[in-house]
């Protein structure tokens, strides 16, 4: 694989551009419906620097959808001695960032419909299985494979995201009827999966 010489600042302005159009454009129409052409038009830039930069539209999408993942677990740490609180912080990132569940949804959709999301999604997830498998053996969550108390509380902290089956939860909302939402999301997770020690 061939280096890339370093961004200018020019460059760099017009790429970012390029990732914010285009996190959009497959956030709306997911991979197969995102059309290069919208997100070149909106970028203000042309094909050639969109391909430039990421090889391809899947190149591109792998590049947003990495960048997704890794904000989550960047902007919404795990505390493991305390799920109930993070499975609200992630919520709160759902209110904010819809796209970011969208571009998961559509991953599910129409690249993996089983397993996990990416290849290595061990990297993305060991810190967290192992901060879950400290707090069981400290009696401060529940017994239980770590991947799968993972797995519930962030599905119940999706439970009004932009994918619900059942009623999509939006940012423009009362803020009492976020705050009514999170004291359940709470509640719940605490009952679900945490033990009551710390």
């Amino acid at each position: 694989m061939t280096e890339r010489p370093p961004l200018t600042a020019r460059g760099a302005a017009t790429r970012d551009r390029i990732i914010e159009a285009a996190t959009r454009e497959f956030a709306e129409h997911g991979i197969a419906g995102a059309r290069v052409e919208r997100i070149v038009a909106a970028a203000r830039t042309n094909k050639a620097q969109l391909y430039g930069y990421f090889g391809s539209k899947d190149g591109l999408f792998d590049a947003i959808f990495r960048s997704s993942l890794e904000r989550i677990v960047n902007v919404v740490p795990i505390d493991a001695t305390d799920l109930a609180d993070w499975a609200v912080r992630l919520y709160d990132e759902y209110l904010r960032r819809p796209d970011l569940i969208r571009l998961a949804t559509w991953t599910r959709l129409e690249r993996r419909p089983a397993g996990h999301l990416v290849d290595d999604a061990h990297r993305l997830d060991d810190h967290k299985l192992r901060a879950i498998a400290d707090a069981q053996a400290a009696g401060v969550v529940a017994p239980g494979d770590p991947f799968d108390v993972m797995a519930m509380v962030i599905a119940m902290s999706m439970a009004w995201s932009p994918v619900s089956n059942v009623y999509a939860a939006t940012a423009d909302e009362p803020a009492d009827v976020h705050e009514q939402r999170r004291a359940l999301l709470r509640e719940s997770v605490r009952r679900a999966v945490m033990t009551g020690r710390d």
